[in-house]
Formats: C-alpha cells, sequence, structure tokens
C-alpha cells in the first residue's frame, strides 16, 4: 500500500487539473465575463502569476480561439499609437479574438495615467469600460496636455451616456482602486516594467511585432492551430 500510494496522489492531482481545465474551456460569457487568461508562462513560477482585478475587462467571449492581453497605460503614447491596431484586429477577426485590457499605469512617468485608469474603471462599472477606454485613446494629447483632466473626462462620460455624478464617485471608490491594484499586481507578477506589453494566448509578442501586419499573421497560426 506504502508503495503504491504515491501513483494514487499523482493520479488525483492530475484529475483535478484535467477538471480544471475542462471547466476553464467550457466557460463563456458576454465581454465582462471572460475567465482571467492563463498566466503566459509555465513551470513553479506559474503558481505565482496573480489573476488580475476578477472579472477582466474583455472585448469578445471565451471561446474565442485567441486571447490577446495587453498591459497598458492610457497617457503611454506607444500604448496610444497600438490602439489603432487593436480595433482593426478586433474587426477583422470578430468572434476568433477577445482583447482583455489590464490597468497598468505607469504613474511615476505619466502625471495622469492613474486618473485614466480610474477614469476607465468607474465607467466599467456602468457598464462602458470600452466606450471610455477608446475615448482615452483617441483623445489622449488633448488630455495628456491639460490642466483639468477631471473636467475632460467628465465630459467624455456625458458624452457616453454616463450617470455624471455616480461617475465621480465610483472614480475614487475602493472597488476602482482594487481592480487597478490586482491588474498591477498580475503585471508586477510576471515581470512587466513596460507598456504596452502584450501577450497571445499567454505568449508574450514582442514590440517589433505590434504592427497590423505581424500582429495580424500571430492571429492567423494561432487560429490556424485551434489556439495551442
Amino acid at each position: 500500500m506504502k508503495r503504491t500510494l504515491p501513483f494514487v496522489v499523482i493520479t488525483l492531482v492530475l484529475a483535478s487539473s484535467l477538471l480544471a481545465a475542462w471547466y476553464m474551456k467550457r466557460s463563456t460569457g458576454e465581454t465582462s465575463h471572460v475567465a482571467p487568461p492563463a498566466s503566459p508562462t509555465s513551470g513553479n513560477r506559474a503558481s505565482s502569476i496573480k489573476l488580475g482585478a476578477d472579472p477582466p475587462q474583455t472585448l469578445g467571449t471565451a471561446d474565442a480561439p485567441v486571447m490577446l492581453e495587453e498591459f497598458g497605460d492610457f497617457e503611454c503614447q506607444s500604448c496610444g499609437l497600438l490602439h489603432p491596431i487593436l480595433q482593426q484586429m478586433k474587426a477583422e477577426f470578430g468572434s476568433r479574438l477577445v482583447i482583455v485590457f489590464r490597468e497598468y499605469p505607469l504613474a511615476a512617468k505619466h502625471e495622469h495615467a492613474l486618473a485614466a485608469a480610474r477614469a476607465a474603471e468607474a465607467a466599467g462599472l456602468q457598464g462602458k469600460f470600452w466606450e471610455m477606454h477608446d475615448r482615452l485613446y483617441e483623445n489622449q494629447k488633448a488630455w495628456h496636455e491639460s490642466s483639468s483632466v477631471q473636467t475632460l473626462f467628465e465630459e467624455y462620460a456625458e458624452g457616453i451616456g454616463l450617470a455624471l455624478d455616480r461617475f465621480k464617485q465610483d472614480m475614487s471608490s475602493e472597488i476602482v482602486e482594487e481592480r487597478i491594484a490586482l491588474d498591477r499586481e498580475r503585471g508586477q507578477s510576471i515581470g512587466i516594467n513596460s507598456t504596452p506589453t502584450v501577450f497571445l494566448n499567454g505568449r508574450e509578442v514582442p514590440l517589433a511585432s505590434l504592427s497590423a501586419d505581424s500582429l495580424r499573421e500571430l492571429i492567423k497560426a494561432q487560429i490556424a492551430s485551434g489556439g495551442n
């Protein structure tokens, strides 16, 4: 009995892992209900990767064969340049691509990055994260140079149909702060120190491959392989 006990334990662990993987595979939902993406690493380090805000901010559904996870800063110029490329990829691949956005404001470098993250997450509490996400990137230069970003953020909130009083309260709420902190913890546990950092089905995409042409080919390859 003692000699067979290790094999029994191993069997049980494997069975539990397979069951968890099956459950994640079967989970489906709308844009804000996709399960957090798998840790973009393997081996012993994977167990130390944080999950991030739950549910994550997602555009697409869980059954998409390709998941793109971006760690972004709304005041980061490179993130602003990446924004239309990701929009283009989503338009081209539709339901075959789900995009996850992780808050990673580099407050030490960008004066208004944290306020922008709060604005996006506050909008998310009213179901309009992506509308605010788009407004922030499309008007990045305007609010980056503004001495009154809060006024501009409130204008964006009204423009996308948010309840303004609630938006202002939510910007300083604990739930918004917690979501930003959890995404930051996930990024730090992976070792991220710059934005944008992008993972495609758990593998980091080199900055040189974030052009529309290169990213398109990477996505096509993942679709062809069934997302493996």
